[in-house]
This record gives C-alpha cells, sequence and structure tokens, in this order.
C-alpha cells in the first residue's frame, strides 16, 4: 500500500467517526429534549389533576368556613386562569396554588368539625397526594432540563447543539415569597 492510500484511509476514517458522533450526539441532544418535553407534559398532567380536585375541596370548605373566604376566591381565581394558559405559565403559577393550599390546610386546623368531615379528608389527602407527585416530577424535571441544557452547552457537544438548533430549557423556580412559611397570625387578619 503507498503512503496516498493510508492517507486516503484514515481520512476517511476520521471523517466516518466524526459523522457517527455527530449523529450519536444529536441524537442523544434529541432524545434529552423530548424527555424535558415529557416531564413538562407530567407536570402539567397532574396540574389538571389537581385543578379538577380543587372546585370540589372549595365547596366542602366552604360550608364551614366564613372569614377564610380570600384564600378559597384566590384558589379558585388562581384554577381558573392556569387552567386554560400554556404549558409553561401552568407550570411557573402552580406554586401559587401550591402555596395557597398550603395556608388553606394552616387555616383548617381551627375547625374541627371540618376535620372529621370525611368528603374534606378524602379530598385533603387525594390534593396533599398530588402536590406530593407534582414535588417529585418538578425535581425529575429540573435533572431533565439540567441534563439537557449541559450537553447543549458543554464542548464537543455544543457545536452539534448549536448547528441543530437546540435551545436551552428553563428550570422551575420557586419565587422566593412562596418559599417563606405561612404566617397563622397574617391568615386570619385576611
Amino acid at each position: 500500500m503507498s503512503t496516498g492510500t493510508i492517507i486516503t484511509i484514515c481520512v476517511a476514517a476520521v471523517a466516518a467517526l466524526l459523522i457517527v458522533w455527530g449523529i450519536a450526539t444529536n441524537n442523544s441532544l434529541i432524545a434529552r429534549r423530548n424527555r424535558v418535553k415529557q416531564c413538562r407534559s407530567g407536570i402539567c398532567v397532574v396540574l389538571r389533576q389537581r385543578n379538577g380536585l380543587i372546585p370540589n375541596l372549595v365547596a366542602a370548605v366552604k360550608a364551614y368556613m366564613g372569614h377564610e373566604n380570600e384564600i378559597l376566591t384566590r384558589i379558585t381565581d388562581l384554577r381558573a386562569r392556569t387552567s386554560a394558559a400554556p404549558e409553561l405559565e401552568q407550570i411557573r403559577e402552580s406554586g401559587q396554588i401550591s402555596a395557597l393550599l398550603g395556608r388553606l390546610n394552616v387555616a383548617v386546623e381551627n375547625y374541627p368539625e371540618l376535620k372529621a368531615n370525611a368528603q374534606f379528608l378524602h379530598l385533603q389527602s387525594q390534593i396533599e397526594e398530588m402536590e406530593n407527585e407534582l414535588q417529585a416530577i418538578r425535581r425529575t424535571y429540573n435533572a431533565a432540563v439540567t441534563d439537557y441544557n449541559n450537553l447543549i452547552e458543554m464542548f464537543p457537544s455544543s457545536v452539534i447543539a448549536a448547528w441543530a438548533h437546540h435551545t436551552q430549557e428553563e428550570l422551575i423556580e420557586i419565587p422566593d415569597h412562596e418559599k417563606q412559611p405561612a404566617s397563622v397570625d397574617e391568615l386570619f387578619r385576611s
């Protein structure tokens, strides 16, 4: 074999390896992007389920509570607004509903007859289960987004990501005001 043939074979082999690497990297980016979409969809499914339970919870609580109607009204308004919103907005606003549901649970402590109501207890446990599921899906979503974003940013996969027009996804972040614990005194002033 001549030196020219060996060089040609080496160049062809390197070119083939680069093509295979490019295809594998692009497929990996697509798989991770689809995982992010799947997680986002999972969040929206749980949000819709939770939003379906909220009217029942509000109806059960209204019969017992008087001065906490502001919390119930805000939960109902947020639910109506987020139900029709696009996926990303639903995900962003869902934290507000979670915070209000937490405040409602604190307010319920002053109503022993409500806490003993079987329908309320069942609704409360269903919503609590969905809140826990929602937190798990949010963590999974953030992990999938981080994995995808890392692949987009890190060299050499960033070359393929830029070529294929992959863009970074946003993590779900809870606003600071929603991270604060609920103040019982504040609840009963409203």
